[in-house]
């Protein structure tokens, strides 16, 4: 069992940045791929980011220029990041940390690559 807890979301206006965080505990973030998905109200949960077990990371393409992934393996860390910058109304959504043991790979995006979720952290964008 992994357990996710994530953290960071908020409101912020057009253009703006958050710093979303998914604290890993049971296993260290780098035995693990680690993704970032999101789900507005009314549409599906769709890929944001993925940084996997070999480090490699892959975005959405809606997201690729403004989202940064990365990890923390350090001791007392072991922590996913997801940095997003010039935020848009449409990223509205709740963010959900994902993971899985080992390598995803190409179908990173596909939710049923992962086998743990956190609950979820809420991110608006405000015009």
């Amino acid at each position: 069992q992994v357990d996710l807890v994530e953290s960071g979301g908020g409101s912020v206006q057009v253009g703006g940045s958050l710093r979303l965080s998914c604290t890993v505990s049971k296993y260290t973030v780098g035995s693990l791929a680690m993704g970032w998905f999101r789900q507005a109200p009314g549409k599906e949960r769709e890929g944001v980011a993925v940084i996997d077990k070999d480090g490699t990371t892959e975005y959405a393409r809606f997201v690729k220029g403004r989202f940064t992934i990365s990890r923390d393996n350090a001791l007392g860390k072991n922590t996913v990041y997801l940095q997003m910058n010039s935020l848009k109304p449409e990223d509205t959504a709740m963010y959900y940390c994902a993971a899985t043991l080992g390598q995803c790979g190409e179908n990173w995006s596909a939710d049923n690559r992962y086998k743990y979720w956190g609950q979820g952290t809420q991110v608006t964008v405000s015009s």
